[in-house]
């Protein structure tokens, strides 16, 4: 990611312990970028309306509202990328805040210098170099992705999601039949060469599904080959 283009993005880091917000903000600025910071989760949410940031670090464990709760409502809105901070290793928490629209969680303490990376990878949008692939719109049965615009419609009626989604919609969609694994979308989908939990993947084709799919459990446009990963159509 080019230094001199990271100061046009803004980074809100929303975080009740001052200690930790300010580390982040630190070095998040070294790298060029622009920080905000709020310390509940109202806050977190007026920062939002008055502005929407390009990218989201958000603690769970808050006053006033949780990082949950923030998310739940900002989801309804907004779909800049998210990256949740927990304290707990729990799994359900991990796969709650991940059902609920987070891009990413880390869990404290972290490394300064992951989470940086972590940073990045969300920013960054896929580039797509290979000939076949530069193309504006793709259809397949009932739906219609409007690469450009980064809009779903099924059946002529738009689908929200998030970038996240959209991306891996994407991603499977300009390789129909074509079997991805877990770990390939999470190096290709999310950036992480070194580190993340291919449960991200799973979480978001599920959340993916519940929103393009007609019936639960026979999914028509992402299916799953077991033991190797996941393919769009056929």
């Amino acid at each position: 990611m080019d230094l001199q283009k990271n100061n046009q993005i803004e980074i809100l880091v929303a975080d009740d312990e001052n200690a930790i917000a300010d580390i982040i903000k630190f070095n998040l600025e070294k790298q060029g970028f622009k920080l905000r910071t709020a310390n509940d989760g109202e806050e977190t949410l007026e920062k939002i309306s008055q502005k929407a940031p390009d990218l989201l670090i958000l603690d769970i464990m808050m006053p006033k509202k949780n990082g949950f709760e923030v998310l739940e409502t900002l989801r309804q809105k907004y779909k800049f990328p998210v990256i949740i901070l927990t304290a707990k290793e729990e799994e359900s928490d991990k796969i709650h805040g991940l059902e609920l629209g987070a891009d990413d969680y880390m869990v404290k303490p972290f490394s300064i210098n992951e989470l940086i990376a972590r940073v990045k990878a969300n920013l960054r949008r896929l580039d797509f170099q290979n000939p076949e692939h530069n193309v504006d719109q793709i259809t397949y049965k009932d739906l219609s992705l409007d690469l450009g615009k980064y809009e779903l419609k099924k059946r002529g009626e738009v689908i929200d999601l998030t970038v996240r989604e959209f991306e891996l919609l994407k991603y499977l969609a300009l390789r129909q039949d074509q079997v991805v694994s877990r770990e390939t979308l999470l190096t290709d989908v999310w950036g992480y060469e070194h580190f993340g939990d291919i449960r991200t993947v799973d979480v978001t084709v599920r959340r993916l599904r519940e929103k393009v799919e007609d019936k639960d459990g026979e999914p028509k446009y992402i299916k799953t080959k077991r033991g190797l990963g996941y393919y769009f159509g056929g």
